[in-house]
């Protein structure tokens, strides 16, 4: 995966984790058999258990193309003379509108951050960046100074498999990291592997993945918003505020690192309340 598709880390990560799966459900059930010995009817009982456990549809999907992809591998290679997964299909998926936070929303998290704080600088920086910039959470932990050309504007991000792409980043977000940069990081013994990275913890090294998720809760607890959310949210509300503020498809497209442009088309949804009021307000059943 990393050297003939050139996949990402993450990516190889997950795809391992999935075939995991696979073998703590068969270490379960008490079943001892080798990859080319498993039925058809095998995998069929393993998706139900994984469903039955409430894993996610996209999870699911993602996990069948892991284990595909591995038995693929394995009937390349001369390992196994069949392959039980090949009828294998994954549920079909439902196109669902992600949460999205308002601008109010998104004000009110940054204004919930205490710059006295010793990570607040920072954290305020990173909120900043997610949200102008449209990042992965995985893309802003691993930014690097290097990459950051804030005096055009820009910075360099490395996404999915590689792929390096330039982001316009506003003002707002310029002035934070600056600051950050400025004061509270150059006051971190840092780590030699970690000096090119942007966002430091308290030891001088990279935050992890789960860092940034926990940081987002607490600073939307502080805030007062009810709605489920994760870093993601930031990315989903940077792409629907673009949109719905006129932006062109394509160029979102470009800036979120989408392969494709249905992907992006996902943030033209519009707002539930506005398609309300336009009922209420037009259908002749509502007029008197």
């Amino acid at each position: 995966m990393k050297l003939e598709r050139t996949l990402s880390k993450n990516t190889v990560e997950s795809y391992l984790r999935d075939v995991g799966k696979l073998v703590n459900y068969l270490q379960i059930e008490g079943i001892e058999s080798n990859p080319g010995d498993l039925t058809h009817e095998d995998f069929l009982s393993f998706l139900k258990f994984m469903n039955e456990l409430g894993l996610e549809l996209r999870s699911q999907s993602r996990m069948i193309s892991g284990i595909k992809s591995f038995y693929k591998y394995l009937l390349l290679e001369d390992i196994i003379d069949n392959n039980p997964t090949e009828l294998l299909e994954s549920p079909k998926m439902d196109r669902r509108i992600p949460a999205v936070l308002t601008y109010e929303e998104i004000q009110s998290m940054l204004a919930a951050i205490d710059l006295s704080h010793p990570q607040g600088t920072r954290n305020r920086a990173m909120l900043e960046t997610l949200y102008a910039c449209g990042l992965r959470v995985s893309e802003l932990i691993n930014l690097k100074l290097t990459n950051m050309f804030l005096d055009i504007g820009f910075v360099k991000v490395v996404g999915k498999s590689d792929k390096e792409r330039l982001v316009p980043i506003g003002e707002e977000a310029i002035k934070h990291i600056q600051f950050y940069v400025e004061t509270d990081r150059k006051k971190l013994k840092i780590h030699p592997d970690h000096e090119n990275i942007v966002f430091l913890n308290r030891r001088g090294k990279g935050l992890t993945r789960v860092m940034i998720f926990y940081l987002i809760k607490d600073y939307a607890k502080a805030a007062g918003i009810e709605k489920t959310i994760s870093p993601h949210t930031f990315r989903h509300s940077f792409a629907t505020h673009l949109i719905e503020g006129g932006a062109d498809l394509k160029a979102v497209q470009d800036m979120l690192g989408h392969e494709s442009i249905t992907t992006t088309e996902i943030y033209t949804h519009l707002d539930n309340d506005f398609l309300k009021e336009t009922i209420l307000q037009f259908h002749p059943l509502n007029q008197k």
